[in-house]
């Protein structure tokens, strides 16, 4: 299974992506394709689309049954810590929060 979630992406890559995925909400591609296929689905939207912004989640044999790829996103940061998958998104005030 594959889920990629798209920013910015032009109507020629979500053409590309409708291809292989369904598109349950507008800019996010739900799939089952074999590594192959991801790989170079992904080359491509790298070669032809640039700014776009991706985020890539698909299975694999790890803790967590997944592996999360990130490209050109400024706005979160992907971290590994001891084989798990975190996402930091910006903080905002810490006196927005009442605990």
């Amino acid at each position: 299974m594959t889920v990629i979630i798209a920013q910015d992406s032009p109507d020629a890559i979500r053409g590309i992506l409708k291809r292989w995925f369904i598109e349950p909400k507008p800019q996010v591609f739900v799939g089952s394709i074999n590594r192959s296929v991801r790989s170079q689905v992904i080359d491509y939207i790298r070669q032809n689309a640039q700014g776009i912004r991706l985020l890539i989640i698909h299975s694999a044999s790890n803790a967590q049954g997944f592996i999360i790829e990130q490209i050109n996103d400024p706005d979160r940061s992907l971290f590994r810590h001891e084989g798990f998958y975190l996402i930091a998104a910006p903080q905002s005030n810490p006196a927005d929060y009442p605990f």
